[in-house]
């Protein structure tokens, strides 16, 4: 920093020593000093460009009043200049979509048959409620044979807004490729089981397996997941069964399996299918955290449970749900302290309200029954029909006016 400093003294006149400058304060969280070396950019040339961008992002986060004001004068002096246009659009979408609509409206104007403007417009069209327009803009898009996975999905979400399910289904059997094409046929799913339709969506995965061998594998543990997520255990094993017998070292299918004899209550399974995983991958530290938090939650086998959990602590040192087990795993050795430690370090990372209800339980157990009540009261407020909360609060009789379980 002594360096650019030194040059900016000596050459007072160089916009692109001013920018420097300011990016250097930006990237060390200087925010003050970044915006006052921008200024004396602006006093030489007051609409560059990456400057005026910079600019935009520190007032955003500085919440001032009017972080755009110099963008919009930038865009008067230079209304073509599409490029800032769209980075302006980008930036209204995170607070104010019917302005951002108007900037990409403008540049779809300036570039008709661009497609990633005709799908933004579609995505916030629908986020304000215009589904006609939104409808018209993915219509665009398919008339050009462009992004036409994406326009067919969001078709189909836009016929689910407007409860046309078979319209729905239509448009999600014709997305074929990306990063859609799982969440398409995971739309087919719930809808079929949501109407009943147990055997239709059986024999739709079974033949959609056989059209797309390469997704066969997900495709298993994605009708595995939504038949476990209408409580049709029996049906969710039998698929996880059949897919782990064409794919018998899938981790995948092996911790949705886990996770499902968890549920189930047979701990054999869980903990077969978990090792599994981690004899073909100690350092999964996903299938570490999962063993050892059960192995705390649900067994006496505390010792084990720690040091399955403290190996995927070391391998991802800042994961809330990791802190939560280690936080968990110490309660039950009883050691108070340490875990209250690491269950504030998980909830300040994710609030979450099943880490909510092991903090509290915790603080509870430890003599501090307001802190505990403060906790569960906030999450309650958030979460009032949690399941794990409710649960935890009647278990351990709490009945004060504040907390209604």
């Amino acid at each position: 920093m002594d360096g650019i400093n030194s040059l900016a003294t000596e050459f007072p006149g160089d916009p692109q020593l001013r920018l420097t400058q300011a990016l250097i304060h930006e990237e060390l969280k200087q925010t003050q000093q970044a915006l006052e070396k921008l200024g004396l950019l602006f006093e030489l040339e007051p609409y560059q460009q990456q400057a005026v961008l910079l600019e935009a992002k520190l007032l955003v986060e500085t919440g001032a009043k009017d972080p755009f004001k110099r963008m919009r004068a930038a865009l008067a002096e230079k209304p073509e200049d599409s490029r800032l246009r769209l980075q302006y659009a980008r930036l209204l979408t995170r607070g104010d979509m019917d302005a951002a609509r108007e900037q990409f409206e403008i540049l779809s104007s300036q570039n008709p048959d661009d497609a990633d403007l005709l799908f933004s417009l579609a995505l916030i069209n629908r986020e304000t409620g215009d589904l006609l327009a939104a409808k018209a803009y993915l219509q665009n898009l398919l008339d050009m044979s462009e992004r036409e996975d994406q326009a067919h999905y969001y078709m189909g979400r836009i016929a689910e807004d407007q409860e046309d399910q078979e319209l729905a289904i239509d448009h999600y059997m014709q997305v074929q490729d990306g990063r859609d094409f799982l969440s398409a046929n995971n739309r087919i799913g719930q809808i079929l089981l949501a109407q009943g339709q147990l055997e239709q969506s059986q024999q739709y995965f079974t033949a959609l397996r056989d059209r797309r061998p390469e997704q066969r594998e997900p495709l298993y543990g994605l009708e595995a997941e939504l038949l476990n997520s209408s409580e049709m255990w029996d049906a969710s094993l039998s698929i996880l069964n059949q897919g782990l017998n064409e794919f018998p070292d899938s981790a995948n299918l092996l911790y949705s399996r886990s996770m499902l004899g968890e549920e189930l209550g047979d701990l054999d399974m869980m903990e077969n299918d978990l090792r599994a995983i981690i004899d073909k991958d100690p350092n999964n530290a996903t299938a570490l955290n999962a063993l050892g938090y059960t192995l705390s939650n649900r067994t006496n086998r505390y010792t084990e449970a720690r040091s399955l959990i403290s190996h995927a602590l070391r391998l991802q040192p800042g994961d809330p749900a990791i802190l939560d087990s280690m936080g968990w795993v110490l309660y039950k050795q009883g050691q108070y302290e340490q875990s209250i430690s690491y269950l504030r370090q998980a909830f300040a990372k994710f609030p979450d309200p099943e880490v909510a209800a092991h903090l509290g339980e915790v603080l509870w157990a430890s003599g501090d029954q307001d802190g505990a009540m403060e906790i569960w009261d906030s999450a309650l407020l958030q979460n009032p029909g949690h399941a794990v909360l409710a649960a935890t609060i009647k278990r351990l009789s709490v009945t004060t006016p504040e907390i209604q379980p």
